[in-house]
C-alpha cells in the first residue's frame, strides 16, 4: 500500500516538473514577442497620433495622412496600394508559414467641427465641407485608430518570419460619410476589391470610446450598432400670404404635423423588447420671411434599427405617415431614405472564439460585455462579405465619471493617449490567435 502511495506521488511530481519545464506554446511566445515590440513602438505610435491629430482631413480629402500611412508601410518591405477608394491605403504583410489572411482596419477621417480642447496639438485646421469653409477636428478618435494600426504594422512586421499566413492592413477613408456627390468608405473599399486577392477569412476593428476607461475594452455579440439611414421629407403646399392663411396649403403645419405622427413609428409600431430603434428629425428649412406662407418644407432626419425587420418597418411607416398626412392637409410629401450603413454585426462564434485573447491581455475582469448601441459604423460593410469582430477600446482617464465626459462629434471629445497600448497588443493578440487557430 504504501509503495503504491509512493509511487502515485512520485508520478505526480515528475508530471509537476515537466509541466515547469515544458516550453511555452508557440503562440504563447509570439505574443509574449508582439506585447514586447508593443511597448516599444508605443512612443511612436503616440507621436503619430499627436501629429495626426493637429493635422486633421475630412472624408475622402485623407490625402496627407495617406501619404503619411504609405510612406510608413512602405519602410516596412510591405505592398502597399494607394489611392483605394479614392484615399484609402493597404498593406500586405506575407508570413513567412501558411495560413489564413486577416484583416486588420483603421479609419482615417475627421470631422467638421472646432475644437475646444487646450492641447499642444490641437487642431486649428479650416477645410472646406460641401462647400462651405468649416473647422477640422479628430472628434470621434480616428487619429488614434490610424496610429494604432501604424503601430501593429511596425509590430507584426518584424514577426514576418514566424506569422502562420496573411495580414492586410486596410486604412479607410470616409467612415463618416463621403460628401454630397461622392461615393467612399468601406462599402466603396469593398466594390473594389479590398477583401480580395487575397481573400480575406476575417475581419478585425476597433473604436476608441470617450466613456469607457482606459484599460477596459466593451464588446456584444452580433448587432453591435445599429443600421442607419438619411432621410429627407419635401412637403410641398401652396404659398400666400401670411396675413390670409385660408388662401395657403400651409407646409410648415403639414410638416409639423409629419413630425408629430412619426413618433409613434418607434413608440407604438416597434417591439422595443426586441431590439432599440430611433427616428429623429435633424433639420427643418422651409419660408425666409414672417408673412409669407411658403410653398415648401424639408425635414431632414435618420433613422436608426437593430434588426433589419424593423427597419425596413420604418421605412414603410414613415414613408405612409408622411404621405397620408401631407394627403390629408391638402398638400404632397416625397420621402427619400438614401441606402446608409448596415447593422455593425459581430459574428457570433467568431466573437466566442477570440473573446479569451481580449480577455488574455487586457485582463478578464477588464472585458465588459455590453448593451447595443444606436449609434452607426461602416465597418458593417466588412462583415457583410467575411465574418468580422468589432471592439471598443477604452479612452477615458483613469478616475473620470463617464456621465459627464464629452460624447463624440463634439468640441471637448477627448481620449487619453494611454489607451493606445492595449489597442496595440489587443489587435496583435487577435491576429496571431486567429493565426493558429483559423477554424
Amino acid at each position: 500500500m504504501k509503495k503504491t502511495v509512493y509511487t502515485g506521488l512520485l508520478a505526480l511530481l515528475m508530471l509537476t516538473c515537466q509541466a515547469w519545464i515544458s516550453p511555452a506554446p508557440a503562440g504563447s511566445k509570439l505574443k509574449t514577442k508582439a506585447y514586447q515590440l508593443a511597448e516599444k513602438v508605443e512612443p511612436k505610435v503616440i507621436d503619430w497620433r499627436h501629429d495626426i491629430h493637429e493635422h486633421p482631413e475630412l472624408s475622402n480629402r485623407e490625402f496627407k495622412t495617406a501619404e503619411k500611412i504609405a510612406a510608413h508601410l512602405k519602410s516596412l518591405g510591405m505592398e502597399v496600394k494607394t489611392g483605394v477608394a479614392i484615399t484609402g491605403i493597404v498593406g500586405t504583410l506575407v508570413g513567412g508559414k501558411p495560413g489564413p489572411v486577416v484583416a486588420l482596419r483603421a479609419d482615417m477621417d475627421a470631422l467638421p467641427v472646432p475644437e475646444r480642447n487646450d492641447l499642444p496639438w490641437k487642431s486649428k485646421v479650416m477645410g472646406e465641407y460641401n462647400g462651405q469653409s468649416v473647422p477640422v477636428m479628430h472628434a470621434c478618435g480616428h487619429d488614434t485608430h490610424v496610429a494604432i494600426l501604424m503601430g501593429v504594422a511596425e509590430v507584426l512586421s518584424q514577426m514576418k518570419s514566424e506569422l502562420k499566413g496573411t495580414v492586410k492592413f486596410i486604412f479607410q477613408p470616409a467612415e463618416e460619410g463621403a460628401p454630397e456627390g461622392e461615393e467612399g468608405g468601406a462599402e466603396l473599399m469593398v466594390k473594389e476589391g479590398v477583401l480580395e486577392n487575397p481573400k480575406v477569412d476575417a475581419i478585425f476593428g476597433l473604436h476608441i470610446n470617450s466613456a469607457t476607461e482606459v484599460g477596459s475594452i466593451r464588446y456584444k455579440p452580433g448587432g453591435a450598432l445599429a443600421s442607419v439611414n438619411s432621410f429627407t421629407i419635401k412637403v410641398k403646399g401652396r404659398q400666400a400670404h401670411g396675413s390670409a392663411p385660408w388662401s395657403s396649403i400651409d407646409p410648415i403645419v403639414t410638416a409639423a404635423q409629419i413630425i408629430n405622427n412619426a413618433q409613434t413609428i418607434v413608440s407604438r409600431n416597434m417591439m422595443l423588447t426586441k431590439e432599440a430603434a430611433v427616428v429623429t428629425f435633424g433639420s427643418i428649412h422651409g419660408g425666409v420671411r414672417s408673412n409669407i406662407i411658403p410653398e415648401e418644407v424639408t425635414l431632414v432626419g435618420t433613422i436608426r434599427a437593430l434588426d433589419n425587420g424593423m427597419r425596413d418597418q420604418i421605412h414603410e411607416r414613415l414613408r405612409s405617415i408622411a404621405t397620408h398626412t401631407a394627403e390629408g392637409m391638402g398638400a404632397t410629401a416625397e420621402v427619400t431614405i438614401d441606402k446608409g450603413y448596415p447593422i455593425t454585426y459581430n459574428d457570433p462564434a467568431l466573437t466566442a472564439k477570440m473573446l479569451p485573447s481580449l480577455e488574455e491581455v487586457a485582463g478578464k475582469e477588464n472585458v465588459i460585455l455590453s448593451a447595443a448601441s444606436t449609434g452607426a459604423e461602416d465597418f458593417s460593410f466588412f462583415q457583410e462579405k467575411v465574418p468580422g469582430f468589432f471592439i471598443f477600446l477604452g479612452g477615458m482617464p483613469k478616475g473620470q465619471d463617464a456621465s459627464k465626459v464629452a460624447s463624440h462629434h463634439t468640441p471637448d471629445f477627448y481620449v487619453d493617449d494611454e489607451g493606445m497600448l492595449l489597442g496595440i497588443k489587443s489587435l496583435c493578440a487577435l491576429t496571431l490567435d486567429y493565426m493558429e487557430s483559423p477554424k
